[in-house]
């Protein structure tokens, strides 16, 4: 069976939503987005409009490549697909494991996986705006949460107090990391 889902991906979202009532007009039961040129907030916009009008909406991953296959400045799929789900996405090309979308088996799997859950346990090992929101990029980001987070597992192996003693076992980690020293002079000030 093969069928047609019709693109309503435009420059504003008032051209968007026009697209999608063309297709409803039609009686077309699923519309596409590409969800990561369009922007997230245009998603949720669709996404809003398709749930009132009895529309699906497909997502289309359109420029995923860029950012989830760059190893060194990049995010995981599961990141961007999560980000789809919280934005209203009901059905994405999750990727295949030959052909275009290819991807390796047990990965593409795990996003088809993460995006059936109804629900997603809260965990406290991911970090996220420290690493994305990093002055010199999400690989300085990622590589300043990882020194904080072995000194942190370190301190606490040795018996320190990490309620008390956590700005001084930071501070002294990030002596040897510049990625560290950056962070914490950018969120000097925000208090836990």
């Amino acid at each position: 069976m093969k069928g047609h889902y019709m693109n309503a991906t435009a420059g504003t979202c008032e051209e968007m939503i026009k697209r999608a009532v063309f297709a409803r007009e039609l009686g077309v039961p699923i519309v596409m987005h590409d969800y990561l040129t369009g922007g997230f907030t245009a998603n949720t916009t669709l996404a809003h409009y398709g749930r009132d009008n009895g529309l699906l909406l497909h997502i289309h991953r359109a420029m995923h490549a860029v950012i989830d296959r760059q190893k060194n400045h990049g995010m995981h799929f599961c990141v961007l697909a999560k980000a789809l789900r919280l934005s209203g996405g009901d059905h994405i090309y999750s990727g295949t494991i030959v052909g275009k979308l290819e991807g390796e088996r047990d990965i593409t799997l795990g996003f088809v996986d993460l995006l059936r859950d109804d629900y997603t346990e809260k965990t406290e090992v991911a970090f996220g705006g420290g690493t994305l929101g990093h002055p010199w990029g999400n690989a300085p980001g990622a590589v300043a949460n990882r020194v904080a987070l072995e000194a942190c597992v370190q301190a606490r192996n040795e018996g320190r107090n990490l309620a008390t003693e956590g700005n001084a076992i930071i501070s002294e980690a990030s002596k040897w990391s510049p990625e560290l020293a950056v962070a914490c002079d950018v969120w000097k000030e925000i208090k836990f």
